[in-house]
């Protein structure tokens, strides 16, 4: 019966004009920021943590209500995308740095895309899809599977399809080796069998290695990607030039290094533009878990 009412308020929410729907999504974001003291005070333990407490309580409150609204923006992508046509996407996305992927597909090899909870992630992935190649994307797998069918049905609109993250190398192989695409997120809590040790942020984390792995082992280039906006309408799609993986006779030493470029890919933009990323989530909580004690 829930599902059944939340789709009915989908669809009301879709006969909308568009600026009304956003405002009721940033509404929503911004009680979330006021309603739930647990998550704000997260954004605060990050921003502390990672800014060695240099950046100031307004910047901090700044970061943190923005956090909620992104957040909520993200909701609203995703439904919209369930209704969208290309055309729709098309007025709303650019494309940045296509020659990177040109480059790459010239040479016939598939692309590994890495990307972060930055921005509109969910618009992010459905540009590729419609604009550029279809990409598998791994997910975690969620508790409510009425919502997961939600939301993998959203992410599929323009020809992504999606791989739950157990198990997941096998599956990915397969495709590079067919020459397709797909994306992996790579800003995700990760345990310490899962993961390696690189900085971030300055800071020791751990992060999955499975891009460099794949892309070393199978000849495939990662290309991160992220999205960025000035006016929550018109988005761009920054496509990053091809972060090499060496391939020596140390391959350890070769995926540890590529997976730590692309930790230092990711602290760059989140450095140069903090407000976008997904602070709401405890990084370091396996790393320095004294980080979040009250």
């Amino acid at each position: 019966m829930g599902y059944k009412l939340f789709l009915l308020l989908e669809k009301f929410l879709m006969i909308l004009p568009a600026s009304w729907r956003k405002t009721f999504f940033t509404s929503i974001g911004a009680m979330g920021y006021y309603a739930s003291s647990r998550y704000r005070k997260v954004v605060y333990q990050n921003l502390e943590y990672a800014f060695d407490g240099k950046m100031s309580e307004d910047e901090k409150k700044e970061i943190a209500k923005y956090s909620f609204k992104n957040l909520a923006l993200n909701f609203l992508h995703l439904m919209e995308l369930r209704h969208m046509s290309k055309e729709d996407l098309k007025k709303k996305v650019t494309i940045e740095n296509i020659e990177a992927l040109n480059k790459v597909h010239a040479e016939g090899r598939a692309v590994i895309y890495v990307t972060s909870h930055y921005c509109s992630w969910e618009l992010g992935g459905a540009s590729i899809g419609a604009f550029i190649e279809p990409l598998a994307a791994v997910y975690k797998k969620l508790k409510n599977q009425t919502y997961q069918e939600w939301l993998l049905e959203a992410r599929g609109a323009f020809g992504n399809t999606s791989l739950e993250k157990t198990n997941v190398v096998k599956p990915l192989i397969k495709l590079i080796k067919q020459g397709k695409a797909c994306g992996l997120l790579i800003d995700a809590n990760t345990r310490k069998r899962d993961g390696l040790e690189v900085t971030f942020m300055g800071k020791p984390i751990r992060q999955t290695p499975t891009a460099a792995y794949l892309a070393r082992k199978y000849n495939a280039a990662i290309i991160p990607v992220t999205m960025r906006t000035d006016d929550e309408e018109n988005y761009t799609l920054m496509i990053f030039d091809e972060i090499i993986v060496p391939k020596t006779d140390d391959e350890k030493a070769d995926i540890l290094q590529a997976t730590q470029l692309q930790a230092d890919w990711l602290t760059h933009i989140i450095t140069r533009e903090p407000k976008f990323w997904f602070w709401l989530h405890r990084r370091w909580k396996n790393e320095a878990p004294e980080v979040y004690q009250d």
